[in-house]
């Protein structure tokens, strides 16, 4: 074997050993707990006198893939709670997969691990792509089994918020629209919820919020290349975390499982706790 040969071989092999400790490396990042973000918004209708209240942002649990095991969901679930926001918010894709067959085994699943979640404002989901793929009435009653409130299009009043939850604009369900006029009809700081992001540049002046998911913050984003697919017509735009447009505020979550590999790098789950408060920032321990 020549000399050549070797270093060749060598390098080869150092190239390996990376590229395997580089999987290993995503796949725990994947199936680790997830990690907490925080932020503190003002919204310009807060109702006088209401205290400021946290409120969870969470989306993508993919339950049944390679990432999202129903014991890790309980685990997700618990780390939520222990949080103990005033409000959680779930934006779309409980289901991994596309097929009702997927949806059907993972329901017990999803009951059992959001009854462990109970805010005093209770939980408020909408569906995703892949609900809206597989068996949305399945994965509707599932959450309702335990109390949580699923939205299509709809407005509801949770403690000093108007919550529009807008139907997912990725696969078509979004009413926008609708969704407005039964929020400007409810008392409270309006905000919407739902699975992409995409339709955050047709919101109404008079709507500042937008909390969203399903990008999975790129999921693999490589150092100088950026994330290597992001599924949004805006691209990058809305890919990831707070972003600000004049008095627009748009919140994306990295989701919590996986879609495709079972590995994330770059990007790892994650949940939002967001105070949300008036223009009027409140003093420091004003709330829990």
């Amino acid at each position: 074997m020549t000399r050549a040969l070797r270093t060749t071989l060598l390098i080869l092999l150092l190239i390996a050993i990376a590229g395997a400790g580089l999987i290993v490396y995503a796949w725990r990042e994947a199936h680790g707990p997830a990690v907490v973000r925080r932020g503190s918004i003002a919204l310009p209708d807060w109702p006088a006198g209401a205290p400021p209240i946290t409120v969870a942002l969470a989306s993508d649990i993919h339950v049944g893939g390679g990432a999202m095991s129903p014991a890790r969901l309980v685990r997700v679930m618990d780390q939520i709670a222990a949080e103990r926001p005033d409000l959680a918010l779930i934006a779309g894709d409980f289901i991994h997969g596309h097929d009702a067959q997927t949806a059907h085994a993972a329901a017990p699943a999803l009951t059992r691990a959001f009854r462990r979640l109970r805010p005093p404002l209770g939980t408020i989901a909408v569906l995703g792509n892949h609900d809206n793929d597989s068996d949305p009435a399945g994965v509707t009653a599932a959450l309702r089994s335990a109390g949580v409130t699923v939205l299509e299009n709809v407005a509801v009043r949770r403690g000093p918020l108007a919550v529009g939850g807008v139907g997912d604009d990725y696969s078509g369900h979004d009413r926008l629209a609708e969704t407005a006029r039964q929020l400007r009809a409810l008392p409270g700081a309006r905000l919407l919820l739902t699975h992409s992001p995409d339709l955050a540049p047709e919101m109404p002046a008079d709507i500042s919020l937008l909390l969203a998911g399903h990008t999975h913050c790129g999921q693999v984003v490589l150092p100088l290349v950026g994330a290597l697919w992001i599924p949004a017509r805006h691209g990058r735009r809305y890919a990831c975390g707070i972003i600000r447009e004049g008095r627009r505020t748009v919140v994306i979550g990295a989701g919590l499982g996986t879609s495709m590999l079972p590995l994330r790098l770059g990007a790892p789950p994650d949940i939002w706790l967001l105070r949300l408060h008036g223009t009027q920032r409140p003093a420091p321990g004003a709330s829990r």
